[in-house]
């Protein structure tokens, strides 16, 4: 199994300049860390070290993702393949939560405002690429399984409840696997939430705003890397040749 896995990963990162994205990623994720902690030398406070933890929750779902693009799991496995993306389904939310933490933004002691800005807009932007990039594993499996429509409907689908996730989250102080340790709590606020949703114009205001925005931003991302694989296609570039 090891083996197989092994060549399977290797695949995946020589495909659609994978390793050049997992670099880009990485160089993000150092430059973010290295604010963090210039800060945190400067002025002696741990003020924001909660974005390590924003961060590391936002990559859960894109290494689910990724192994399910890279295994590829077979049809005797489905059951595997469909928790899997159940808790894919759970830590979503997370990698699109991170924009919220501008709330936190505000003067402080010690440090201008500007560079808290670009401290808390670095791990947003790395958690928004990994939830975009997460999105665009699960839509390529499902568009192969099933169809062009259901992809697209599945990433609606996802985004609406991602923003719905973002909710519970930052107002409600929810998380993840509250899912499992207090499932009847949560599951009686998101009834509530739901059979009556003219009670709760915030949440449903919350949501919705959220849902549009990042269904433009991810139809936006998932636009640009398909003009840029097309324009390396071999047919594409020997019919510009001929012209």
């Amino acid at each position: 199994m090891a083996p197989y896995f092994l060549k399977r990963l290797h695949v995946y990162f020589k495909t659609n300049n994978r390793a050049g994205v997992a670099i880009s990623f990485s160089a993000s994720i150092l430059l973010s860390l290295f604010l963090l902690v210039a800060r945190v030398i400067k002025t002696g406070e741990i003020t924001y070290l909660f974005l390590v933890w924003n961060l590391f929750l936002a990559i859960i779902p894109l290494g689910i993702s990724t192994l399910l693009t890279v295994y590829r799991l077979r049809r005797r496995s489905h059951f595997i393949s469909y928790g899997l993306t159940f808790i894919w389904l759970l830590f979503l939310p997370n990698a699109f939560y991170i924009i919220t933490d501008l709330f936190h933004l505000y003067p402080r002691h010690g440090v201008p405002q500007w560079f808290d800005l670009v401290l808390i807009l670095s791990f947003a932007w790395n958690g928004i690429m990994f939830g975009c990039a997460s999105l665009f594993d699960m839509h390529e499996i499902i568009k192969q399984r099933f169809s062009w429509l259901s992809a697209w409907i599945f990433v609606g689908g996802t985004i609406f409840l991602s923003s719905f996730g973002i909710y519970l989250g930052r107002f409600d102080r929810w998380n993840s696997w509250d899912i499992f340790q207090q499932p009847f709590r949560l599951m009686l606020d998101i009834y509530h939430y739901v059979t009556s949703p003219q009670d709760f114009p915030h949440v449903w205001g919350v949501t919705i705003t959220f849902t549009l925005f990042m269904c433009i931003l991810y139809a936006t991302v998932y636009q640009l890397t398909k003009v840029q694989s097309l324009q390396y296609k071999p047919e594409i570039i020997a019919r510009m040749r001929k012209k």
